[in-house]
């Protein structure tokens, strides 16, 4: 049996506060009602232990995780099930795309990495493979 679509109903955007239709966007770009106009979700981590980033695009709000890449909003909800934690946005928030690492143990994992420096010549037997 098929359902024809209607009008308004392919694509209702809630808000992952209190589950209302979202009508409008908070600062970070993801999509709430009037009331949580002024809150972001705090915190959010993946399964792997990363932090995620808020990030908005073309299909709306979704998150990225460093080691496990883009996430959308709903999986990044359902992982950190223990409701959705408030935090009330200043005038000025700092954005998101900080290039500061933002969990601590990325920071050292680079620090670990030293690059090695290989010369190769062309009577190497490894040059050719």
């Amino acid at each position: 049996m098929h359902i024809p679509k209607r009008y308004g109903q392919s694509k209702v955007e809630l808000c992952p506060f209190c589950g209302k239709q979202a009508s409008t966007e908070n600062k970070n770009g993801v999509p709430v009602c009037i009331k949580h106009k002024n809150d972001a979700l705090q915190d959010l981590k993946c399964l792997c232990g990363e932090y995620l980033m808020p990030k908005s695009g073309k299909y709306g709000a979704f998150f990225v995780c460093l080691t496990c890449g883009p996430m959308n909003l709903r999986k990044a909800l359902e992982i950190n099930e223990g409701g959705a934690p408030t935090k009330t946005l200043q005038q000025e928030p700092q954005p998101f795309n900080i290039q500061k690492p933002i969990n601590p143990r990325s920071a050292e994992l680079k620090k670990k990495f030293v690059p090695k420096e290989i010369t190769v010549r062309s009577d190497d037997p490894e040059y050719f493979a």
